[in-house]
């Protein structure tokens, strides 16, 4: 790194803003879900952050985090933090830090971790109730190595690794919730109310607790990046993003949109699914995507 780029970057204000800078794309939905929640949370943290497309923020020997961060391979961040939260616990039993020094142990991780590589070890966080928040930034694929499928790419999406995933979205929230964690919510950048009540209620509560993101990705989902918003909030009023929570052992909708648009307004914006539309509409395919997300809101409603 030259001599002017770390002058720049040590003269940034305390205040300056997580990410500006940095070389994420542009509209990353995980990114404008992750500057809120660092908003909420504060610099008394310790980011376990695992290998994804968030560990692009770091540029050694600074992160864009003011408070502290930690790197770890793509299944190991609950072990990591595991780690973290031990020690600080120690260090304040024997009296080496002041309460004041404590901080909060935060996960960070894709899809690809935390519906698959990482399960085993986040279970068995949830397991031992590990006091801990982790954050699943959701953008349906491997993103950061070039959007192949995951275990949370929706059916019917385009891949680097196929024209048509075959397979369905893994249901995260209620593998996590079948573990009885603290709390369990789903949130999205484009719904900032929503996301920062829940993280407030995350943040001041002791336990695991875990937050699923869905994170619109300009790059690997095929869309011009001005429409994240956009299609953020369309996830969520066309049903397809239900905005939840588990807590007290219940399932909470904190949005029941009552009038939902089709699920096709949604699809035809993301090049990922161009294939059901062009060159000829597959009617078929699109009023099967719409049928269980039909199928999933008659049994809220």
């Amino acid at each position: 790194m030259n001599e002017q780029r770390i002058k720049r970057m040590k003269d940034l204000p305390s205040t300056h803003l997580l990410g500006t800078g940095t070389p994420m794309c542009s509209g990353c939905g995980a990114l404008e879900a992750l500057h809120q929640i660092y908003d909420i949370l504060g610099e008394k943290t310790v980011f376990v952050n695992a290998a994804g497309c968030m560990t692009l923020l770091s540029v050694y020997p600074f992160t864009p985090f003011r408070g502290s961060w930690l790197y770890t391979a793509m299944a190991a961040a609950p072990a990591g933090a595991q780690g973290v939260r031990d020690a600080l616990d120690i260090l304040l039993q024997r009296g080496r830090i002041p309460r004041s020094d404590n901080l909060d142990v935060v996960v960070l991780t894709g899809d690809g971790s935390a519906y698959g590589m990482g399960m085993s070890a986040t279970s068995g966080a949830m397991d031992r109730k590990l006091d801990f928040l982790y954050i699943c930034y959701d953008n349906e694929g491997y993103g950061n190595t070039g959007q192949q499928y995951s275990s949370a790419t929706p059916h019917a999406a385009r891949t680097s690794t196929g024209r048509s995933y075959p397979g369905y979205k893994k249901d995260l929230f209620g593998i996590w919730a079948a573990h009885d964690p603290a709390y369990v919510a789903t949130v999205i950048g484009s719904e900032p109310l929503d996301l920062a009540r829940k993280n407030e209620k995350a943040r001041d509560m002791g336990g695991p607790r875990m937050i699923i993101a869905l994170s619109p990705c300009p790059t690997g989902w095929d869309y011009d990046p001005q429409e994240s918003a956009n299609i953020g909030k369309l996830a969520v009023k066309t049903g397809i993003w239900p905005l939840k929570e588990y807590i007290n052992g219940q399932v909470v909708h904190t949005r029941i949109p009552r009038e939902r648009p089709p699920v096709e307004e949604y699809l035809r914006l993301q090049g990922r699914f161009s294939h059901l539309f062009k060159p000829e509409t597959d009617p078929g395919l699109i009023a099967e995507i719409q049928a269980r997300v039909d199928s999933y809101w008659d049994k809220v409603v």
